[in-house]
């Protein structure tokens, strides 16, 4: 195998030209960490260098140890014998290399024995090891569990709790999902009891990712005849005999990944924060940092799917000649190509965002004397990301089910076969547009900012800091589909048609998103002539979609929306 960090032109170009500055200052605090941490960056090409350090460890395991050992874990799977979840060999010999390796409390804060590294640098270890194993991933990347309890927990419960995620010695869950509480998670009826101090829970939970954490956070109704999400609290569950595991799900793929469904008996738990806004706040948050990592998934997982289809493409002789000189083949792998990249290009400025908002959140609330200094940057971010986690969540998951479902399809017959690792990102990667919320509830959470003209304010200011007059012919093009997307917000907002606007979000989003990329593209195209061509794919493909997008919102047409009921009763 290989190092899947050098290997990758993409993810190195990023790390070398991204402008890390202010997120590196803001989290080392102004580096000030090196008097009491010898590890700590003195500066940002100090923290630079541990980053790359760092993802080239991330990168050696994934190609060397977790990938070759992929396929078997696939087979055997996880299973559930007497009560208790056994990883498969491969599994467990990873996520121990992983341990070892002291890659397990990535974001987390050095005083918990974390290494402090920001949100951007995970996405890249997240990638990787997807690429090597997806399954594995819904272990490694579930730190988030980890992050939430450090934003919103006691000094008490940081202090107890955030050096078992750092070690490895304690993995997490968030549970969540019941079964008849899927996405609508305000329907949580998994209840949580107060006596004498003291916190319990019962009820049932399902298709729970690594159920069998040793520390968890359950959203549960803590508040007796309150509906929906203002009677919902977050409590860190530890682990003991009064949860019982009742079964592992019979999955399509990530098989290494173990789904549970999980029975409470007065489990004892702790509350972590506020009564009432386990969902409003803190789960929201939770799931945000779960979608930027599912993203991540998604990107990797389609990177490998590439890999091979392009390798297989360049070995198998057809007509005479290998079928990657075959215009229909080429121009599937360009596109492939050409769409995990912008994926990555989107990954990384969201990834960038949430690091901005979670450290100006952090100055707001420990820093009372900064406040008022933080608080335009805390509301600008926090609205972006707003729109751009789910609007990610949902290209990235898309993107990579077309590219695996494009690189089977080169395989021909052969990728059907098991024979072939493209049979097995198949299936690993259908789940990624369905967990942490299907790509229809990303629409409906990232319209708000397509309509409210937050995606035009970020455009502006993409305009405002980038000189894009070496590229303008490029630029012209994506200024085209900015005022695409501004004639169709402009249409549906003056229209004020609820049914007809929600009949055509995914339209709107997938038309903001085309547009937002296409910025981040030319931005990339300023540094790299590859880029460029990149860039001039994307958007021109963009622009045709677009193009049919916009006179299908214009047509005024309810004709859909007339005889629905006729069609499909």
């Amino acid at each position: 195998m290989s190092n899947f960090f050098h290997d990758n032109q993409d993810i190195l170009f990023h790390l070398q030209n991204m402008d890390l500055h202010t997120i590196v200052t803001l989290r080392e605090n102004n580096f000030s960490e090196k008097k009491l941490y010898p590890e700590a960056p003195i500066d940002l090409n100090d923290a630079l260098d541990n980053y790359t350090k760092a993802l080239e460890i991330v990168g050696d395991i994934a190609g060397n140890f977790i990938a070759p050992r992929a396929a078997q874990v696939d087979e055997d799977g996880a299973a559930l014998i007497h009560g208790e979840v056994h990883y498969a060999k491969g599994t467990a010999e990873a996520i121990d290399r992983l341990r070892k390796a002291e890659l397990m409390g990535f974001t987390l804060p050095r005083c918990y024995g974390g290494l402090n590294f920001p949100k951007i640098i995970y996405a890249m270890a997240i990638e990787m090891v997807s690429r090597a194993d997806a399954s594995l991933m819904n272990i490694f990347g579930l730190q988030e569990i980890g992050d939430t309890i450090f934003h919103f927990g006691t000094e008490e419960q940081k202090k107890r709790y955030l050096p078992l995620f750092s070690s490895g010695e304690s993995l997490g869950a968030m549970i969540l999902t019941e079964p008849d509480a899927g996405s609508d998670l305000p329907a949580v009826a998994l209840t949580a009891q107060e006596r004498n101090g003291q916190w319990y829970l019962n009820g049932v939970k399902r298709f729970i990712t690594n159920g069998c954490a040793q520390i968890s956070l359950v959203l549960a109704r803590s508040e007796a005849g309150v509906s929906g999400a203002r009677g919902l609290s977050l409590f860190i569950y530890k682990r003991d005999a009064n949860m019982r595991i009742r079964r592992l799900e019979n999955k399509l793929g990530i098989h290494g990944s173990p789904t549970c469904e999980l029975q409470f008996n007065q489990a004892p738990a702790e509350l972590l924060g506020q009564r009432r806004f386990g969902l409003i706040r803190y789960t929201m948050s939770l799931m945000n940092g779960a979608r930027l990592a599912v993203a991540a998934q998604a990107i990797g997982i389609a990177e490998a799917a590439y890999r091979e289809a392009d390798t297989y493409a360049a070995s198998r002789i057809q007509f005479g000649k290998p079928i990657r000189e075959i215009p229909a083949v080429y121009a599937m792998l360009t596109d492939m190509e050409i769409n995990i990249e912008a994926a990555r290009s989107l990954l990384y400025e969201t990834s960038r965002i949430v690091d901005l908002k979670e450290s100006y959140e952090e100055i707001a609330e420990h820093h009372p004397e900064r406040k008022k200094e933080v608080q335009d940057d805390l509301k600008r971010y926090t609205k972006y990301a707003a729109l751009l986690t789910p609007a990610l969540k949902a290209f990235a998951t898309e993107m990579g089910n077309k590219v695996c479902y494009d690189a089977l399809q080169i395989h021909g017959g052969n990728g059907y076969m098991k024979d072939f690792s493209v049979e097995r990102l198949v299936r690993d990667v259908r789940i990624t547009n369905i967990y942490e919320g299907t790509t229809q509830l990303q629409i409906v959470a990232a319209i708000g900012g397509m309509l409210s003209g937050a995606v035009f304010e970020r455009l502006d200011e993409y305009e405002k800091t980038h000189d894009f007059s070496s590229i303008l012919d490029l630029f012209r093009l994506a200024t085209i589909l900015r005022d695409l997307l501004q004639k169709t917000v402009t249409f549906i907002k003056e229209k004020n048609d609820k049914l007809y606007q929600d009949y055509h979000e995914r339209r709107i989003v997938e038309l903001g998103t085309d547009t937002i990329i296409s910025y981040l593209l030319c931005i990339d195209a300023l540094k790299c002539d590859r880029k460029k061509m990149v860039a001039h794919i994307f958007i021109t493909q963009a622009l045709i979609r677009a193009r049919a997008c916009v006179e299908t919102i214009l047509a005024n047409d309810h004709s859909a929306l007339e005889f629905y009921t006729e069609i499909i009763s």
